[in-house]
């Protein structure tokens, strides 16, 4: 047994490789760098971190929710026999994310919405141990990316990257605050680039980082080996829940593009341009003849949509968006998804074979039909609408969105949140707001509501 571990193969240390590496390179050509410190001989991005860390700061959140409710409590009589108060009062939930500072003489923490999503408070700890109450600009769930505001000076900010100019293989480090701990590092390489499908509802390009990521670093930074930022740390794929060395981060780019609607605005104004698109397979490339493997292919065009004033046309090969190469549907879904209503974007197709260039203005999304005052009292409480357009799972989903949920209302305490869709009421599957209105009518005593939430299913009983 001895023997057979000594001579077992024995996996590359990324360490052992580097010291290598830097023993092959000049003295020189090491000294024009600033990952080796010459007074004490070692390899280190210590200067690195020591320039970025004052710019990565820990969130804290905290969150007022109902206390836990018996099913006794609903009833008037029972309340007054033991003298109880009509109201339940409330608990709070204490929670921590991290945030990256990107403009120091305005205050702006970039960070995530999951981080912000339910905040009643948010407050902004820096590195050197000043606490401030911070402000949310806006927040965006379908990039996962929140802004706040904290009213400070002396503050440290990260410059933006090209995140476009990653390859798979770059060195990456990030900084957050995992499991509430304080700041941490860790370091990886780029694993893959533009990875999507992680969430259904989301606007996606992923940078993938071997980079530890652990619960905490959400809203951190991964920053390349010049110290700017190139991503904010926002997912991990943890099936047992904690790092397992794929972790991702949204690209600054997208970022950055969020950050400016946000300050303008305080939420992302998309719109549409009335296409739906899909991707162009090798398959379909030839059936159509297309002399291209990338790109994405348009399949309907909505009548008196912006794309069908522009000229754009059923079959049309989209290429290019800007000026850039497209790789996929995914890619122009994200390019419009950053794009404010009211401006233009020019689109490279080709048609019949020929490329040419149509310039199309993002219109304003179409406006769902909204509930009426409906009186549903088993979900009182909560507004209903169709799915909006514009919506991410609009494409891939039928059901009924729910657009607002009043705190302590009846929806609320059966588990009912904004942003939910509903599926299906009682197993029976709903495509639209009046099928929801009478499937809730119909009903009896009991409701068992299919929940779509972010990417995750669940049921949620009313009765």
């Amino acid at each position: 047994m001895l023997r057979k571990s000594i001579n077992a193969p024995r996996k590359p240390n990324l360490f052992l490789a580097i010291s290598l590496l830097v023993l092959a390179i000049s003295h020189e050509a090491w000294a024009r760098t600033d990952f080796i410190d010459e007074n004490r001989g070692v390899l280190t991005v210590a200067p690195l971190i020591e320039k970025a860390a004052p710019a990565v700061v820990n969130i804290s959140v905290r969150t007022h929710v109902p206390a836990a409710e018996n099913p006794l409590y609903r009833d008037p009589f029972f309340r007054r026999f033991f003298g109880l108060p009509e109201t339940l009062p409330k608990r709070d939930i204490l929670s921590a994310g991290s945030g990256v500072i990107v403009d120091a003489a305005k205050g702006y923490v970039l960070t995530n919405h999951h981080v912000l999503e339910k905040a009643d408070e948010v407050s902004v700890r820096l590195r050197d141990g000043r606490q401030f109450t911070a402000k949310l600009i806006g927040s965006d769930a379908a990039t996962d990316i929140g802004l706040l505001q904290i009213d400070a000076g002396g503050l440290a900010a990260l410059s933006f990257g090209d995140s476009d100019a990653l390859k798979v293989g770059d060195f990456v480090i990030a900084i957050g605050n995992p499991f509430g701990l304080g700041q941490t590092v860790t370091s990886g390489i780029v694993s893959a680039l533009g990875r999507s499908g992680i969430s259904r509802e989301k606007f996606e390009d992923f940078i993938q980082t071997d980079a530890p990521i652990n619960p905490g670093n959400s809203g951190g930074a991964l920053i390349d080996p010049k110290g700017e930022l190139v991503g904010i740390n926002t997912a991990i794929i943890a099936p047992g829940g904690g790092n397992v060395g794929i972790g991702f981060a949204v690209p600054a780019k997208m970022a950055r593009a969020v950050m400016a609607q946000l300050i303008r605005h305080g939420e992302v104004r998309r719109g549409r341009i009335g296409i739906s698109i899909q991707d162009i397979t090798p398959d379909i490339a030839l059936a159509l003849d297309l002399p291209l493997r990338a790109g994405a292919l348009i399949s309907q065009v909505e009548k008196g949509s912006p794309a069908e004033k522009a000229g754009l046309l059923l079959g049309d090969a989209i290429v290019a968006v800007d000026g850039a190469a497209v790789a996929d549907s995914n890619d122009v879904r994200n390019s419009f998804g950053l794009r404010e209503r009211g401006s233009k974007v020019k689109l490279t197709i080709i048609r019949k074979g020929k490329r040419k260039e149509v310039t199309v203005r993002i219109g304003a999304p179409l406006v769902s039909k909204s509930a009426p005052e409906v009186s549903l009292p088993k979900l009182a409480g909560a507004k209903f609408t169709d799915i909006p357009t514009d919506h991410p799972a609009k494409a891939k989903w039928q059901g009924v969105h729910v657009a607002d949920v009043a705190a302590e209302s009846i929806a609320w305490r059966f588990g009912l949140r904004k942003g939910d869709i509903i599926l299906a009421v009682n197993r029976n599957e709903i495509a639209s707001l009046d099928e929801f209105e009478q499937a809730v009518k119909a009903a009896g005593r009991v409701l068992a509501l299919d929940i779509l939430r972010g990417d995750s299913r669940l049921f949620v009983v009313v009765g």
